[in-house]
């Protein structure tokens, strides 16, 4: 099935983008809850002129993003997280203590955008990604420490 994406989602494609699911996803999920309608002749004509006529404002939405990735390039940080005798964090660092990590360094990043393919759950150097449009994106470096005062 062949749907027109209303908004981002995740692992699937980003807004107006032409996507094919299975059809359950798509008349169960994707069009009652408004994230996509049926690519039809007629919606893909729409979606063109939509297109065509916000290309000058998608540029410079981007030209944004790229000024933001290059600001937060060379960016890293350190976290710190309470941790066992053997290193082991209690509970995990996520994408939330990196979005206010880098809210401390003066960046409004949203949380919804930072990516971190592994689960952080040991003391020790990992990197997260920051997609800011469908063609930027940054990855930033960042140590997780411990934080536990030394005994």
């Amino acid at each position: 099935m062949k749907l027109i994406l209303k908004e981002d989602i995740a692992n699937l494609g980003y807004k107006d983008e032409i996507v094919s699911v299975k059809d359950g996803y798509g008349r169960n999920f994707l069009i009652p809850t408004g994230k996509a309608v049926i690519a039809s002749e007629p919606a893909k004509k729409v979606l063109a002129e939509n297109l065509r006529q916000r290309a000058h404002k998608l540029e410079k939405i981007k030209k944004d993003a790229q000024d933001i990735a290059a600001r937060l390039d060379g960016v890293s940080l350190v976290i710190g997280a309470k941790t066992s005798s053997t290193g082991t964090i209690f509970g995990s660092v996520s994408n939330i203590q990196v979005a206010e990590e880098l809210a401390k360094r003066g960046f409004e990043i949203d949380r919804k955008i930072i990516y971190i393919k592994d689960s952080v759950k040991e003391v020790g150097n990992y990197k997260a990604q920051v997609r800011l449009h469908k063609e930027v994106a940054v990855e930033i470096p960042f140590e997780v420490i411990s934080e536990n005062n030394p005994a």
